[in-house]
């Protein structure tokens, strides 16, 4: 028998068109976690964001801004924020394109892996969403039910491709034979682990290494509502989303360039 196969998707500006963890700015600013100006901040790194990224220097400061921002919240109230707000946010916001090629994944028998350096209290409910199998996503440190500032797992450029060869020893997957697919330069080495690598909606240097090696590049330009392609989640699942803003260390910036692949 053959061995089992996964297609592996980055999140932001892959799956959705814009930031996961900046798009969730206004609720905490309306829930009182943040202030207006640092929603306008949060704007301002989302505008860098679309418009190609940022180098690492800039990268690594807003990591730490949002990092320090993030320290003493409430989980709960973080929690309760999210699950509140989650479709209202991320409806208008998911690919067309992408949920019929993860539809198109599932019929031929793959499993769909969510890969993505924004938090997983973000990362896992879309994901749910979506009808994912399995995500890796970026931890943030908890003590005494509040964030402390800090990141436990950083899933960003090399480590992903680490996470996804772990989770193909543990679920015997035939990387070969599998797929993936990432808008960003800081994914290659992720893209360089599968058989079947696509750009999606590359930056520059992603569009020139993918020429570079034959990769495909797609285009997609269809964002449509989350609800109107896939069931609505159960309270539970919409209950584990904590606060995508929140693993914000590197999240922010999970898939703006630096200055080298990988890097």
């Amino acid at each position: 028998m053959s061995r089992p196969t996964a297609a592996f998707f980055d999140l932001d500006k892959t799956v959705i068109a814009k930031s996961s963890t900046l798009a969730f700015s206004r609720p905490f600013q309306a829930g009182g976690l943040i202030s207006r100006r640092a929603v306008l901040r949060s704007a301002y790194a989302q505008f860098v964001y679309l418009v190609g990224g940022a180098d690492h220097d800039q990268m690594e400061k807003m990591r730490q801004f949002m990092s320090q921002l993030c320290a003493g919240w409430d989980v709960a109230t973080v929690r309760e924020i999210v699950a509140d707000t989650l479709h209202n946010v991320v409806d208008p916001l998911v690919y067309d394109e992408a949920v019929s090629l993860i539809e198109e994944h599932h019929l031929a028998g793959r499993d769909v892996v969510i890969v993505s350096a924004s938090g997983a209290e973000v990362v896992e409910p879309i994901a749910a969403m979506l009808g994912a199998d399995h995500v890796v996503a970026t931890r943030m440190k908890i003590a005494d039910g509040r964030y402390t500032g800090d990141i436990e797992y950083y899933a960003y450029a090399e480590e992903k491709a680490r996470a996804i060869e772990e989770l193909a020893a543990r679920m015997d997957y035939d990387l070969e034979a599998s797929y993936a697919y990432s808008d960003s330069v800081t994914d290659v080495p992720m893209l360089e682990v599968v058989g079947h690598a696509h750009a999606v909606n590359p930056d520059k240097e992603l569009r020139r290494i993918a020429a570079e090696k034959g990769w495909p590049v797609l285009v997609f330009t269809k964002p449509v509502e989350l609800r109107s392609r896939v069931p609505l989640p159960s309270p539970t699942l919409a209950a584990l989303a904590v606060g995508g803003m929140v693993a914000v260390g590197g999240v922010l910036w999970a898939n703006a360039r630096r200055r080298r692949p990988g890097a």
